[in-house]
């Protein structure tokens, strides 16, 4: 088989051309408008919006570009993620679209609006055969799956427990909905912390099978009747409940794959990853560290494979920035993004999303 195209263009600018305008001509020259037929098509554009706090997530400056490529078709384009399992300021739609729109993703700066896939309480989702080795539904988002065509645009950084995020990471775990973020961070179902319980019960009311009781003001979980939907997790007014994060990375990893199969099969898609303001970790975080290697470029690909194979190898191709978490570790690795988080993995999934067919690790680099 042939290596996929990935193709790349540098953080320089001139008087004729800025990065917004830049990144126009890559997706160009790369064949998203010239292969997609947009024309009165449902596009989803799948993004982190950043945790506030976070400062190292992308500007909607970016956004707004492929935006307008889309408009411009005639595509009915709007920009989208999943709510957050963890307890933070994007656990429900509504604190979401408040952080995203703090974050400057509003209509007004993106050109397109914002939905939040998998609904208020991260409980709407689809159900995706898929058949995998770790996954036989992937439960999706389903504004995520309503959508007829498919773009992620990517920041792509380092990750604590999947060695780094980019296409991959961006579209499985981040459309996952609650209950399928749950099932590729866990083996086992969800838990209740005691001490933050107030019994008030909502979690019991919006269980369908019976699995919730209340003792003594305290919510207790059955486990042989839980089913690992999540939507106690979503109800709970004190955080009470979460999932219980047992996963192995490895297998985290080609769980992420396999949800990334389950949103891309049967329909058109094309990947875009930035590689600037490396963090160390997931922009799910309220902060940010210094970046771990000076900016890149841009990339695109219609594999998204090959796009994360390029960026990495891009990453790792780079000198450690001075101040940064990585150069204070040891460097036991040739590899960037294993020095910083030494327990992650990040070829298992590559490995896994080549097997399900999502795509090839042998790319062309094309600069433009």
């Amino acid at each position: 088989m042939a290596p996929s195209k990935v193709y790349f263009t540098n953080f320089r600018t001139s008087f004729r051309e800025n990065l917004p305008q830049k990144l126009a001509r890559l997706v160009k020259k790369a064949g998203m408008l010239e292969n997609i037929d947009f024309s009165n098509k449902y596009t989803a554009i799948k993004i982190h919006f950043g945790e506030p706090g976070n400062l190292s997530y992308l500007r909607p400056n970016y956004a707004k570009v492929i935006v307008d490529l889309i408009k411009g078709q005639g595509g009915k384009v709007f920009l989208t993620d999943c709510n957050t399992l963890y307890v933070g300021r994007r656990k429900n739609a509504l604190d979401h679209l408040d952080s995203a729109y703090e974050n400057g993703y509003n209509p007004f700066a993106t050109g397109c609006h914002v939905i939040i896939a998998d609904g208020l309480k991260g409980t709407d989702e689809a159900l995706v055969p898929i058949d995998g080795d770790y996954v036989k539904e992937a439960k999706i988002g389903r504004a995520v799956m309503d959508a007829d065509i498919f773009i992620s645009l990517n920041h792509f950084k380092g990750h604590e427990s999947t060695g780094f995020g980019g296409a991959l990471k961006n579209i499985g775990m981040g459309c996952g909905s609650r209950a399928g973020k749950m099932e590729m961070h866990s083996a086992g179902k969800p838990i209740i912390y005691a001490d933050k319980c107030i019994g008030c019960g909502a979690c019991r009311k919006n269980c369908a099978h019976g699995a919730l009781t209340i003792t003594d003001k305290k919510a207790y979980i059955d486990h042989d009747k839980c089913v690992g939907c999540g939507r106690c997790i979503g109800v709970c007014p004190m955080d009470a409940v979460d999932a219980a994060n047992d996963e192995s990375n490895d297998i985290l990893n080609c769980k992420i794959a396999e949800y990334t199969y389950a949103v891309l099969k049967g329909r058109p898609h094309f990947h875009i990853s930035l590689v600037v303001d490396v963090s160390p970790y997931c922009d799910c975080h309220g902060e940010n560290d210094v970046p771990i290697v000076p900016n890149v470029g841009m990339f695109a690909s219609f594999d998204p494979v090959a796009l994360d194979v390029a960026c990495a190898d891009a990453v790792n191709r780079q000198p450690v920035m001075a101040g940064s978490i990585l150069a204070e570790k040891p460097h036991r690795h040739h590899d960037h993004f294993t020095n910083t988080h030494p327990e992650t993995n990040w070829v298992s999934a590559i490995d896994h999303a080549e097997k399900l067919g999502l795509g090839s690790r042998s790319y062309e680099l094309i600069e433009i």
